[in-house]
């Protein structure tokens, strides 16, 4: 079990049916699953760049990601209907927890000029989206092997019904908010 499941288990699952006064066990909110998005814009003009997106998302994840296609043409962007444009991946269970632990201890910190992340980034039912303008800051990325700075985007789907519960899940983690 990793470290941050046992942490919930032990810690944060008292903390919160201390704080919101919980009747039932399930209703203590939980971390449901994380989505990490990156979007290849530049795919377009050449189509090696979405490999070389699904190799970094994979070696970040730990998992292989699912290339995302558009939908419909748009002259104006000279994009086609099912042309790769990103790649996604979706973390559960062991593999969610691990990222997590990974992105709140090392990556998050690595950020230049770094004073935490937004608390008001949740969506008004639990959730909470994150953005990461370089891939470079987690340590499974070589530096000198990446051909582009890409951004990612990071959603935490947690099982809260309200943010302000999601929030207090979160701080459990360490996850580290602007005060």
């Amino acid at each position: 079990m990793t470290r941050l499941k046992e942490r919930y288990d032990s810690v944060i699952k008292a903390a919160l049916k201390a704080e919101f006064e919980y009747a039932n066990e399930m209703e203590i909110p939980r971390l449901d699953k994380i989505v990490i998005n990156m979007g290849v814009g530049d795919a377009t003009t050449d189509s090696k760049r979405v490999t070389q997106a699904v190799k970094e998302l994979t070696a970040i994840a730990g998992q292989r990601p699912v290339v995302t296609k558009s939908r419909k043409s748009i002259a104006q962007f000279k994009l086609r209907e099912n042309m790769a444009i990103g790649c996604k991946v979706t973390l559960r269970r062991e593999m969610m927890y691990e990222f997590l632990d990974r992105l709140v201890c090392i990556a998050l910190p690595r950020v230049r000029d770094f004073r935490g992340v937004s608390p008001t980034s949740f969506d008004g039912r639990g959730n909470y989206a994150l953005g990461v303008k370089e891939q470079i800051i987690f340590p499974e990325i070589d530096y000198d092997k990446i051909e582009q700075v890409r951004g990612m985007d990071i959603i935490i789907v947690t099982t809260a019904k309200t943010d302000k519960e999601a929030k207090a899940l979160l701080k459990g983690f360490d996850m580290p908010f602007i005060n």
